[in-house]
């Protein structure tokens, strides 16, 4: 036995849904230009402040494998992705025996 669902909306409701789809499309858009306009790299100074840490704090997580960067002759390029991963991993260290 099929279920059989029936929907009656008038122009109003329509137009109203309609509306909010469209909105809603140009929202998850506008979303994805923001990220491809995002750097995929940046400096220690950079993820210092992305971080709320010291820039030496970033060079002790770089050296520990939790941030992935590059080093182009002194410089020092952080991976985007690498931070935000970071940021949803929040560990406590300071306790860590």
């Amino acid at each position: 036995m099929k279920a059989k669902f029936e929907f009656k909306f008038d122009e109003e409701q329509l137009i109203f849904f309609r509306n909010e789809t469209k909105r809603a499309v140009r929202e998850v858009f506008s979303e994805l230009k923001e990220e491809k306009n995002k750097p995929k790299t940046c400096t220690v100074p950079e993820a210092g402040k992305r971080l709320m840490v010291s820039d030496q704090t970033v060079r002790s997580y770089v050296k520990r494998g939790l941030i992935k960067a590059e080093k182009i002759g002194r410089r020092i390029l952080i991976d985007t992705a690498s931070i935000d991963k970071a940021l949803s991993e929040v560990k406590s260290l300071k306790y860590k025996r």
